[in-house]
């Protein structure tokens, strides 16, 4: 069990710092507000991922929350403008991703998850970002083999596909999600019960978060019982995937 703080990890601060970084989208004037950004997004993102690490691995031992202020669990500020029509240079929002140990160990090419030596495996995440907040997990974007993979352990083992997303302590915090196929997947049936989850491109799930939800005291303890919630997935998509949960 985390223990409960006084004082919140993020603040209104924080919030109109990143709207005031959406609306002047520069590098002037981000280096000129730097030190905004060190003071009130960045070093109250990594005390969260902090004081999240131990509490998460009670929930699983295989996902991890680092702080480290590079390559570690919150994403960079600068975007990658090198192959996108958007030019400008800083995402607007906090991405915090606490990912599977699996994928910062030595690449695999079995089980299916072979494209380029990258392992898809499922994490948790949270999105800060002004009237735009989420937090949730899974898989977004899996490489091919991972999707097959994952679309076959579905038609094996429907009874725990339902019970890891159907459960009332599921719904009554996350929406399944993300991009899905028009027509069913080749070699499906288009009359299976499960098409629909079938024809899913992502498999994640995501409940948003108020500001003042960001801004609470209790924010870890909220993330945390979203994520406790959310570990029935997690747990199945790493069986899909021969991997440890």
């Amino acid at each position: 069990m985390a223990k409960a703080q006084t004082s919140p990890f993020f603040t209104p601060a924080t919030l109109a710092f990143l709207r005031a970084l959406r609306e002047n989208n520069r590098r002037d004037w981000f280096l000129a507000h730097k030190a905004e950004y060190e003071a009130q997004a960045r070093a109250p993102a990594l005390r969260f991922i902090e004081a999240l690490a131990a509490p998460l691995a009670a929930i699983s031992p295989q996902l991890v929350a680092s702080p480290r202020p590079v390559g570690g669990s919150l994403f960079r500020i600068h975007r990658d403008t090198r192959f996108a029509h958007d030019k400008t240079p800083y995402k607007t929002h906090l991405g915090l991703s606490f990912y599977h140990a699996a994928t910062r160990a030595t690449p695999r090419a079995d089980a299916g998850n072979a494209a380029m030596g990258r392992l898809d495996a499922p994490l948790c995440y949270l999105h800060i970002e002004p009237g735009a907040s989420f937090i949730g997990g899974g898989i977004w974007h899996p490489q091919a083999p991972t999707l097959r993979a994952i679309r076959s352990y579905l038609v094996n083992n429907p009874a725990s596909w339902k019970q890891a997303t159907r459960s009332p302590a599921f719904r009554a915090r996350f929406t399944l999600g993300g991009e899905s196929l028009q027509r069913p997947p080749q070699g499906y049936d288009p009359a299976h019960e499960l098409i629909e989850d079938l024809k899913r491109k992502d498999i994640v799930a995501s409940a948003p978060l108020s500001d003042a939800q960001i801004c609470a005291p209790d924010l870890l303890e909220q993330a945390l019982a979203h994520y406790q919630a959310l570990a029935p997935l997690l747990d199945w998509l790493c069986g899909a995937l021969d991997l440890e949960f």
